[in-house]
């Protein structure tokens, strides 16, 4: 059998293009959460609280620190199998869940700091300008600090979620049926099509986060705030 015929009859026996739809589902609602997630921490950094300031530091510190295969281990045996915390009473939908609440934890700490190095680029005056006429911390961040922070961070934000694409194989541990679980099933099965199945799944992921990489080039450009 040739190489080409190989392909042909792993996506025919496979649904290979289903397996990788879960890594954009995955992908897609990670994203929000860990970048809703990863605002609040972002503002408590940059908060004039003390106790803010080290909540969030402590976040960052520990989630980002901490190996994402290890979370989500960490939400399956101790949250899932403990506490018996469901949220659908489908087996596939609960783990799915599962799996987007680890990656938007995970995430999140990282969504912060390319935020916060976004505030960096906002010029200090412009801070001090809206105390001065009486806006509050909250105001402040909001109509003025956080709108050119975003734009300042579109780059390390889209690296992000560049990684977030890639990670979401890692919820193959929480027994999600993505693209990493698939391809270790076929290795299995048909073991004499390897180099097949690695370039499969290489050029799924490549389809995958090229588009991201050509989206954050374009919107960073696009974006930019000119000073």
């Amino acid at each position: 059998m040739s190489f080409f015929d190989q392909l042909g009859a792993l996506l025919a026996k496979y649904d290979v293009v289903g397996a990788f739809w879960v890594n954009v589902q995955l992908t897609f609602w990670a994203a929000i959460g860990s970048f809703l997630l990863g605002s609040v921490l972002a503002l408590m950094r940059i908060s004039p609280v003390p106790s803010l300031r080290f909540v969030g530091t402590a976040y960052v510190n520990a989630v980002r620190n901490t190996p994402l295969t290890i979370l989500m281990t960490l939400a399956l045996l101790g949250v899932w199998t403990q506490f018996q915390l469901s949220f659908s009473t489908s087996f596939e939908t609960n783990f799915f869940v599962y799996a987007v609440i680890v990656l938007s934890i995970y995430h999140a700490s990282f969504v912060c700091e390319a935020i916060r190095s976004g505030v960096n680029t906002v010029p200090t005056g412009q801070a001090e300008a809206a105390r001065a006429i009486g806006l509050g911390f909250m105001d402040t961040a909001r109509m003025i600090i956080f709108p050119q922070a975003l734009r300042g961070s579109i780059t390390p934000l889209g690296n992000t979620l560049i990684a977030l694409a890639k990670n979401t194989t890692v919820a193959s541990v929480a027994s999600v049926a993505e693209a990493s679980g698939m391809m270790k099933s076929m290795i299995e099965f048909d073991a004499n099509m390897v180099l097949a199945i690695f370039l499969i799944f290489a050029l799924g992921f490549v389809a995958i986060v090229v588009p991201l990489g050509i989206l954050t080039t374009w919107s960073s450009r696009k974006l930019a705030v000119k000073r």
